[in-house]
């Protein structure tokens, strides 16, 4: 096999497309996640085409608009059947391949193409209802449990999974599932197959509710003052909907206490992980991989946080569709540093881009577009414009962009 690169897919839950420091945010800082748009491209119009968990991660793993993975909406228990994926691609391609993290597939131990799967889906409603033990659906629990010599659950402290109530976490931070997932990633290099590349996927669950980071990151942003949420003219098209006095409202005008320590929960989250993402970096360096490695970070969609009265995702706002996305290319290589692409890009450009960055073949399956030239700052045919979709609220909700004005 030729040298070929490494590559990692560093990927969050929830994850607003604004909330980077490098892009002038206002509150949150992601010093570490900033340095490393500065070594390698910054996409300034990355859009998940359907923005909740489950079809957005389809099209990450499959390259496929919604019309051909098939899922326009959140839907829990059907199987993924997918007989191309990006992860198979590079097993097929002789990569050795592990994902740590949140997968959020059906059946949960389903590998996507992976040789090996570390999982933490965290709190889904649905797979505990249906699996006799934790231990079946997530590798998280029993390691937890090993590590407190208890019967401990990360649902100890009360705070849903998709709840607007922030608290810090409530045992020590080595313990909390962002570390874990480092952790994991990190033991992963430390005992691959030196003789092979590999894939490795780092994905997390956080910034994702519950809004637990540790009490250091809470503490630093629930004392800043924050702006005001954006509020459009628009703000009673939903109002039917509204709910503010539930933890887990998705429409209304919530008491400003609460919105205020869920944005710093929320903003806590993303410096924690910035930390860890740091940390992983630091040892890929320490492992002397970073010299041929190309590292992507994402997300499966953004999170409303008060916008225009609106919580969650699924919607077609910038908070809800709008992601990161950032890659860095090995040091000296093909992708300049300090790059800012403002072309559309979307999720289902992550598989033939990666693939690309590896010198494979894209499958003739594979709908998106290798966004590897953009990086590189070369001037190639691209979209124009950018269909998504989603069922949600009893609708199905349509929109187009052109990434300056969205209809």
């Amino acid at each position: 096999m030729p040298d070929r690169p490494n590559i990692i897919i560093l990927m969050t839950d929830q994850w607003r497309g604004d909330c980077f420091s490098v892009a002038k945010h206002p509150v949150v800082h992601t010093p570490y996640l900033d340095q490393m748009a500065l070594d390698g491209a910054r996409f300034t119009r990355a859009y998940s085409s359907t923005p909740t968990c489950i079809p957005a991660r389809a099209g990450l793993h499959t390259g496929q608009s919604p019309r051909n993975h098939g899922r326009v909406g959140y839907r829990d228990g059907v199987p993924w059947n997918y007989p191309v994926t990006l992860a198979g691609e590079f097993t097929r391609h002789g990569y050795q391949t592990q994902a740590v993290g949140k997968m959020h597939v059906y059946p949960e131990r389903s590998q996507m193409g992976f040789q090996n799967v570390i999982l933490h889906d965290g709190f889904l409603h649905f797979a505990r209802r249906e699996s006799p033990t934790l231990d079946l659906i997530d590798d998280y629990i029993p390691w937890l449990r090993r590590h407190v010599g208890r019967n401990a659950d990360y649902f100890e402290h009360g705070v849903n999974c998709n709840s607007i109530i922030a608290r810090p976490w409530d045992k020590d931070e080595y313990l909390h599932p962002t570390n874990f997932v480092v952790s994991q990633s990190i033991d992963f290099l430390r005992r691959r197959d030196p003789r092979k590349p590999f894939f490795l996927f780092v994905s997390f669950h956080r910034p994702h509710p519950p809004y637990d980071p540790p009490a250091w990151a809470f503490e630093q942003y629930v004392g800043q003052t924050m702006p005001d949420v954006a509020v459009g003219d628009w703000v009673d098209l939903l109002a039917e909907y509204a709910d503010p006095d539930r933890p887990e409202c998705q429409v209304g005008q919530v008491d400003p206490r609460v919105l205020h320590r869920a944005r710093a929960g929320y903003y806590g989250h993303m410096t924690h992980i910035d930390h860890q993402i740091n940390y992983f970096l630091e040892v890929l360096e320490d492992f002397d991989l970073a010299r041929n490695s190309y590292v992507c970070f994402t997300s499966d969609h953004g999170e409303l946080l008060g916008d225009h009265h609106l919580f969650r995702k699924s919607l077609p706002y910038e908070g809800s569709a709008h992601v990161p996305m950032l890659l860095k290319g090995p040091r000296g290589g093909d992708i300049p540093a300090g790059g800012v692409c403002d072309q559309l890009v979307e999720l289902r450009d992550v598989m033939p881009t990666l693939l690309e960055c590896a010198g494979l073949p894209t499958p003739d399956s594979v709908e998106g577009q290798s966004a590897l030239p953009l990086a590189r700052g070369q001037d190639t045919p691209w979209r124009g414009h950018l269909h998504g979709e989603h069922t949600t609220l009893d609708q199905s909700v349509q929109w187009i962009t052109d990434g300056h004005e969205k209809y």
